[in-house]
């Protein structure tokens, strides 16, 4: 009988994934995604023999409406731990390979059925429902992928990172190397594309793409850019009388600037393999003014990066509830109402209280009309009883919303919700 040692760090974690995973199993969600998948490799990560990734973790914590916090803390200290074993380091540069195909893979897929959505003639309603089917999952893959390659690289970074003050942040490639001792570096990299330019003297080394002096804006928070820090940079002053008009000029000369540079940036790191740093990249625009997102759009759709697009916007979904109202504000002002609308239906699958303020947070800033289009979405999406248990949160907000979402889909669906409302105690009988 062989016996397999298993490091403390990572029984640490299993036994917390163990109890994750009984909650998750009653929700049904994500986790009977993953157990149909594939249930032998569920199975292996509950014994604690290989490690789940932790884009499947975040999906079951978003399932069972908890926070990643302590989740994180453990996955990590177990990554370390399983990534430390004998051939630990080779079996991270396998998996990344892999992963780098199925990304690539995903990739294609998503471009073959937009083109398949979009031919002309079109295709059926049958036809259009299966392939925006197809296309839902097929995203789904790439944003997974994409993610994993991201945490790969990481851990491999950390792996062989050196120890001591030269240490290199995590994600960062060991072979980059500490910097001269007598030479302040500027950041370097697609996780800093996104800062200030002045912010640090120039570094004495050429920096593998291009530093982007584009600042600004809040670092991306929410449960996918749990762990990343970053400081948050004071609001800017308001403009002088009668400067209004060119500072917005001026802005919207910055945002395709930045987002030339960004795609610039982008197909460099693409063109060497760095496919993890070239993720990090699209994930800071989400920290920038949500303004220039647009215009990132429009560059990217150009350049061929359509997916790229559709996976920002994946990210975007799981911003704070104040965050994605501004970046969904920000796509329905550029006349971007599909893209706007492709956001908030993927910003549903967060718990009621998130959505809550998220319906708030677009209300504050006069965004009725998007409140409207989350609060259909919903509805449509979920059963009487969740939106039952949402209008619980905040009725004087939800109840009148939520009918009107309802009636807007039709008589059923406003019966259902009423119905729902009272067994609820939300409305009077």
């Amino acid at each position: 009988m062989t016996v397999t040692h298993i490091p403390t760090r990572m029984a640490e974690f299993t036994h917390w994934l163990n109890g994750l995973a009984a909650r998750a199993e009653q929700v049904g969600g994500w986790w009977a995604v993953f157990a149909e998948r594939d249930p032998e490799g569920l199975r292996a990560c509950l014994d604690g023999t290989e490690l789940l990734p932790w884009d499947v973790v975040e999906s079951l914590l978003r399932d069972v409406g908890e926070a990643p916090g302590r989740g994180r803390e453990l996955y990590e200290a177990a990554a370390g731990a399983h990534d430390r074993t004998p051939g630990g380091a080779e079996a991270l540069v396998a998996r990344r390979d892999a992963m780098e195909e199925e990304r690539r893979r995903a990739e294609a897929r998503i471009e073959a059925l937009e083109r398949h959505l979009g031919a002309h003639p079109a295709p059926g309603p049958e036809e259009a429902t299966r392939l925006a089917h197809d296309l839902a999952w097929t995203r789904d893959d790439h944003a997974r992928a994409t993610a994993r390659l991201a945490d790969l690289t990481a851990r491999l970074g950390r792996l062989h990172a050196p120890t001591g003050q030269d240490e290199a942040p995590p994600g960062r490639a060991a072979a980059d190397g500490p910097a001269p001792a007598a030479v302040r570096r500027r950041p370097r990299g697609a996780r800093y594309a996104w800062t200030e330019a002045g912010d640090v003297a120039e570094e004495a080394a050429p920096a593998a793409v291009p530093e982007l002096p584009v600042g600004g804006g809040e670092p991306p928070r929410g449960a996918r850019f749990r762990g990343r820090t970053g400081s948050r940079t004071a609001a800017p002053d308001a403009p002088a009388p009668g400067t209004a008009a060119a500072g917005g000029a001026d802005e919207a000369e910055e945002a395709v600037r930045a987002a030339v540079n960004a795609v610039y940036a982008l197909r460099r790191l693409r063109a060497q393999g760095r496919t993890g740093e070239a993720h990090v990249l699209l994930c800071e625009a989400l920290g920038g003014p949500p303004g220039r997102l647009p215009a990132l759009a429009g560059e990217l759709h150009r350049a061929g990066f359509g997916a790229d697009w559709g996976t920002l916007l994946w990210e975007a979904a799981s911003l704070p509830p104040a965050r994605l109202a501004a970046v969904a504000g920000a796509l329905a002002d550029a006349g971007r109402a599909d893209d706007c609308e492709q956001l908030l239906r993927q910003g549903l699958a967060r718990p009621v209280e998130e959505l809550t303020g998220a319906v708030a947070a677009l209300v504050a800033e006069a965004r009725e009309r998007e409140a409207h289009a989350l609060l259909t979405a919903f509805i449509r999406v979920r059963t009487p009883e969740e939106a039952a248990r949402l209008a619980a949160v905040d009725p004087v907000l939800l109840v009148p919303r939520l009918g009107a979402a309802a009636r807007a889909l039709s008589a059923a669906d406003d019966r259902a919700l009423r119905h729902a409302l009272r067994v609820g105690g939300v409305l009077g009988p």
